[in-house]
């Protein structure tokens, strides 16, 4: 509660503003030119790569590495994170632009941006994070195999006018264009991974993925290779920022639009916040999600003026900067700079690029994405776990990410409070529980003389909608009706409507049967539940104690019996009543 609390009181400032009051030296903007420059050359090949395996040119990747890249160092709520496009965009965009071209795209791009604003001011940062841990498995690994499915035409360069959407039409397409393999672009796109993924062991200074592009376009140029390239299928890529323009907006599309806006708008926040996460780990730092979330939202409007596609913090290029020495906000800024300076001068270079060896790069990046290891390992989770993974999975693959996402969500939701209602029990004490009774509690009402004409119910557990029913069935058990009916409520934290709406059927049940409901232990939130809908008036106040001797003296005095000294108990702080006056709940009750 605390962290949450401090979370909605974080201030609304950048971490760069925070940096640079903070004092900034010579040799820290060393280190983070460096870096920036570093992570500038690793975000040229993928941000190329994502581009055109979302299905737009390849300098929309550029340009929202530049304009969303700087945005996110600029007002970002993390000291070291890098923006801009990433893998987990490339189906959803990919599917927009077959659908609604790139105008669709740009106008689901800044409504995810708003949305991403709303979320920062509502201050959702740290509520992003219950996300639970399955389904984010489930779709990341959906999404990288569907990349790496996405990127076998140009890998082994199969003669195909164009490749289906969907997963399974994809697949047999390219079965049916097997005899059409190029051996030189398969030859390239293999030597693109080789040099990827080994690369690191002869030094990380360079990043393989630059190395594989610049080995591979040189080698395709020198021995004439017959590769599709860039040039072949997008012509000449520009050497600058194009002005902004604002796309044509209808009412119509923006309808038919929101519910892919809101996908990407919470594959932003949750990549963000993860990647921001990982970064304060790597430094021991502390992140402002709300404030990152507020510069996704403005990025995500950005980038589309300046033709750009959807961003969000990238992980890898992030723990690259880390690596790299970057230590500021300002290393993202000189990232961003870096690319724009290649574009203006390399730019023109770009088109004999084989789009071979850019598939290649895009198999390494799937691969890592998949994180098949922790894919395999979850299996030995919950079988409700393993359930949202493998629907997740399956939905992002089969269907379509956002209905994955808002499915994974649901089952996930209602999985969690089946687990919940399994974890509560409601019964009898007086004839169902006792010998399960604990020997060490000293409230155990197997320890308590119960008169005759008197039941002792509780509950144990959360008491809401989900475990309802179980309350109500366990009535049903008991074919008398005792005189008065003590229900103890020691163990129950927080009570729902549905519960209210219960207790209040169970209190007309009483009182139609002529019996007398008393309650026992009533904790905080319950307590101001019942005042609150006007139940506890009703019941009485004179029936509503806090411990289960007094309860049980309560009882003798309807019944007209002595009444019999309180056992001393042990009241805790924690159980006293909010508004001052004096125990009204226990532990013990």
């Amino acid at each position: 509660m605390a962290t949450a609390e401090a979370r909605s009181r974080e201030p609304f400032e950048p971490k760069l503003v925070t940096a640079l009051r903070e004092g900034y030296s010579a040799k820290q903007f060393l280190q983070d030119l460096f870096a920036g420059v570093t992570v500038g050359v690793v975000a040229l090949p993928l941000a190329i790569a994502f581009a055109i395996a979302s299905g737009v040119a390849p300098e929309r990747g550029l340009y929202t590495a530049i304009v969303a890249g700087f945005l996110i160092s600029a007002l970002g709520g993390s000291r070291v994170q890098i923006g801009g496009p990433t893998g987990a965009f490339v189906v959803i965009v990919y599917g927009i632009v077959q659908q609604h071209g790139y105008d669709g795209l740009a106008i689901a791009t800044i409504l995810a941006g708003l949305l991403l604003l709303l979320m920062a001011f509502l201050r959702l940062g740290s509520v992003i994070k219950f996300v639970p841990f399955p389904l984010t498995v489930g779709f990341t690994a959906g999404i990288a195999l569907i990349i790496a499915a996405s990127q076998l035409r140009d890998f082994f360069g199969l003669r195909m006018q164009a490749v289906p959407a969907d997963f399974v039409e994809k697949i047999a397409a390219y079965a049916q264009h097997l005899d059409s393999v190029n051996p030189a672009a398969a030859a390239v796109g293999l030597a693109t991974i080789a040099i990827t993924v080994y690369w690191g062991r002869i030094t990380h200074r360079v990043p393989g993925p630059l190395v594989a592009l610049l080995a591979t376009t040189v080698a395709a140029q020198l021995f004439t290779l017959p590769v599709e390239t860039i040039g072949d299928r997008f012509g000449q890529v520009p050497t600058s920022l194009p002005a902004p323009t604002i796309p044509e907006l209808s009412w119509p599309l923006i309808q038919k639009l929101f519910p892919t806006a809101f996908t990407i708008a919470l594959l932003a926040a949750i990549e963000s916040l993860l990647s921001a996460t990982v970064a304060d780990g790597m430094i021991g730092t502390r992140h402002r999600s709300n404030m990152e979330l507020l510069a996704q939202g403005v990025a995500n409007i950005a980038s589309p003026l300046f033709g750009g596609i959807p961003a969000t913090g990238a992980i890898a290029r992030t723990a690259s900067n880390i690596k790299a020495g970057g230590r500021t906000p300002v290393a993202g800024l000189v990232h961003a700079a870096t690319l724009l300076l290649i574009m203006w001068l390399f730019a023109r270079w770009a088109e004999v690029i084989p789009l071979a060896t850019l598939a290649g790069i895009l198999l390494v990046v799937a691969y890592n994405m998949s994180d098949w290891r922790t894919f395999v390992r979850l299996f030995r989770s919950p079988r409700s776990d393993v359930t949202v993974m493998v629907v997740t999975f399956l939905l992002t693959v089969l269907i379509d990410l956002t209905v994955a996402l808002e499915a994974g969500m649901v089952l996930a939701a209602f999985l969690f409070m089946h687990r919940m209602a399994n974890l509560s029990q409601a019964g009898y004490v007086t004839r169902m529980l006792s010998e399960e009774t604990d020997p060490n509690d000293p409230n155990a009402i197997s320890k308590r003389v119960v008169p005759p004409g008197v039941e002792v119910f509780e509950v144990y557990g959360s008491f809401f909608f989900g475990a309802a029913s179980k309350f109500k069935d366990a009535l049903h058990e008991v074919a008398t009706k005792p005189k008065v009916l003590i229900l103890r409520l020691r163990e129950v934290l927080a009570i729902d409507a549905t519960a209210l709406q219960v207790l209040e059927d169970l209190f007309n049940k009483t009182r139609k049967d002529g019996s007398v409901l008393v309650l026992s232990g009533v904790h905080a939130q319950p307590l101001v539940a019942l005042e609150r809908s006007g139940l506890l008036e009703r019941i009485g106040e004179e029936n509503a104690h806090m411990h289960i001797d007094d309860a049980l003296n309560r009882a003798r005095e309807i019944l007209g019996l002595p009444l019999v000294p309180r056992a001393p108990a042990f009241v805790p702080e924690a159980a006293r009543d909010p508004r001052g006056d004096g125990p009204r709940t226990a532990g013990g009750g």
